[in-house]
């Protein structure tokens, strides 16, 4: 059985005075898969992050289970909040949380699945690591996908970094 590929389409890096959103637009519909690598940290104490799909930020559900090393959580989502956690401000400097987003099938007819594997660092105690999986709820192909930084206040840093690949499995 062939290995599948992975093709970079896209990447960002985010420049001196940062970026409230990371945005990959005119996302071709030639791959069977997606797979966006994210190295973030935010410019405010704000840890929870956003998504958008095809300029949408409706229609999203999700199940998350995570840790910060010594309480671990669960919780059910009914929005596109929390989507995935960067480093804040506070943590120490010129660390990034990493962060993985699959989207399987995303140029098919049926509401979009993904997954997110996603931790940060701080080189001390309060650094987290969750697994996400979550739905959006439309059967349209995915042709634009944005992460948003935390709120209104947040933005990506500079050297915050997004790279997107087209996932084929010939």
């Amino acid at each position: 059985m062939p290995s599948p590929t992975m093709t970079l389409i896209s990447s960002v890096t985010v420049g001196s005075g940062g970026a409230s959103s990371i945005d990959f637009t005119s996302i071709p519909s030639t791959y069977t898969d997606l797979c966006i690598v994210l190295s973030t940290r935010n410019s405010s104490t704000t840890l929870n992050n956003s998504i958008g799909i095809n300029g949408s930020t409706a229609n999203f559900s999700s199940r998350v289970v995570g840790g910060d090393g010594s309480t671990p959580y669960s919780a059910n989502r009914s929005d596109n909040l929390n989507a995935f956690l960067s480093t804040e401000s506070g943590n120490t400097a010129s660390t990034f949380a990493n962060t993985t987003f699959y989207f399987p099938n995303y140029a098919g007819s049926t509401n979009k699945s993904y997954s997110v594997d996603n931790v940060t660092e701080n080189n001390a105690t309060g650094a987290y690591a969750q697994l996400l999986a979550g739905l959006w709820s439309q059967s349209a192909a995915i042709n634009r996908i944005t992460f948003y930084a935390g709120n209104a206040a947040s933005t990506f840093v500079q050297y915050s970094t997004a790279y997107l690949y087209g996932v084929k499995s010939s």
